[in-house]
C-alpha cells in the first residue's frame, strides 16, 4: 500500500538516497545476535530480538547504550564510559564477522535498485543512487558489496563518514553536492523518524517504509509518503 500524505514529485526526481538497515537490508537478526553476544561478554543477560531491534537507526554507540541500559535497567546516558567502551571493543569486530549471516535485501529492492539504476543510464537521463546511512562506513560498504549491490550507489556514506549523523544533515548535503543536484530534485528513502528529519533539514522529500526497524516512529515524524513493502518503490518512483 502507498500512502501519500504530499505527492512527490518522482518524474523530476535525480537523487535516491537510502538508508540501509530496515530499507535495503533486513539485518535484524545479525544486530541484534551481535548485541547479544556483547551483552553475554559483559555477563548480562540477553534482551529480545524486539527490544533490540528497536534501537537500530541511529548509529552504534546509541545502539549499545540503549541495549546496555536495558540490560543494566539504567537510562543510556548513565552507563558508564568504561562498560560502553568495553561494548563497543567487543561489538565491532564482532559484527564484522556475523554482520551476513542472516542479513539479506528485503524482498522487491534488488527489482527497484536495477530499475532506476537502468533509468539513470539512459543518454537524457539524469539519475544517480547513493546510501545515506548511520550505520558504520566500514560495515555499511561491506554488506553492499557482499550482497552486489554496491554496484548502484554513486557512493556508500555511514554513520562516521562525517561529524555528525542524520537526521544532521551534512552527510545529505554532501551526496547531492556531489551529484550536482538540488533538494528539490531528492528524495530520501528510510524507515526511521531519523531518515524523514534529514530530509526534512536537508529541504528533500521524505520516503517512508513501514517494514523497517522503526515504523513507529514514523507516526512521530511523518513522511511524504509512506510504503509498505520495497515493491511498491518501483510503483511510486517509476510509474508508467
Amino acid at each position: 500500500m502507498i500512502r501519500i500524505f504530499q505527492p512527490i514529485p518522482a518524474a523530476s526526481l535525480q537523487l535516491y538516497a537510502f538508508d540501509l538497515d530496515g530499507t535495503i537490508i533486513d539485518s535484524t537478526q545479525d544486530l541484534c545476535n551481535s548485541v547479544n553476544a556483547t551483552l553475554a561478554e559483559l555477563k548480562l543477560a540477553s534482551l529480545p530480538d524486539k527490544i533490540v531491534s528497536g534501537f537500530v537507526g541511529n548509529g552504534v554507540p546509541l545502539l549499545l547504550r540503549r541495549s546496555l541500559g536495558r540490560a543494566l535497567a539504567a537510562a543510556p546516558e548513565a552507563v558508564d564510559q568504561a562498560l560502553f567502551g568495553r561494548a563497543q571493543k567487543f561489538f565491532l569486530p564482532y559484527y564484522e564477522q556475523h554482520m551476513l549471516d542472516f542479513t539479506r535485501p528485503y524482498a522487491g529492492a534488488l527489482e527497484t535498485l536495477e530499475a532506476l539504476a537502468a533509468t539513470g543510464r539512459r543518454p537524457d537521463a539524469k539519475k544517480t543512487l547513493a546510501v545515506c546511512t548511520n550505520k558504520p562506513e566500514r560495515h555499511s560498504v561491506g554488506i553492499c558489496k557482499a550482497l552486489g549491490i554496491d554496484k548502484y550507489f554513486m557512493r556508500i556514506y555511514g554513520g562516521d563518514s562525517f561529524k555528525t549523523r542524520k537526521p544532521d544533515p551534512e552527510g545529505l548535503r554532501a551526496l547531492m553536492a556531489e551529484a550536482g543536484v538540488t533538494p528539490q530534485t531528492t528524495v530520501m528513502i528510510g524507515d526511521s523518524k531519523g531518515d524523514i528529519g534529514v530530509a526534512r533539514n536537508a529541504g528533500t522529500w521524505s520516503l517512508g517504509c513501514a517494514f523497517g526497524f522503526g515504523p513507529q516512529t514514523l507516526l512521530e515524524n511523518r513522511p511524504d509518503v509512506l510504503v509498505d513493502t520495497a515493491k511498491d518503490w518501483t510503483r511510486l518512483l517509476l510509474p508508467e
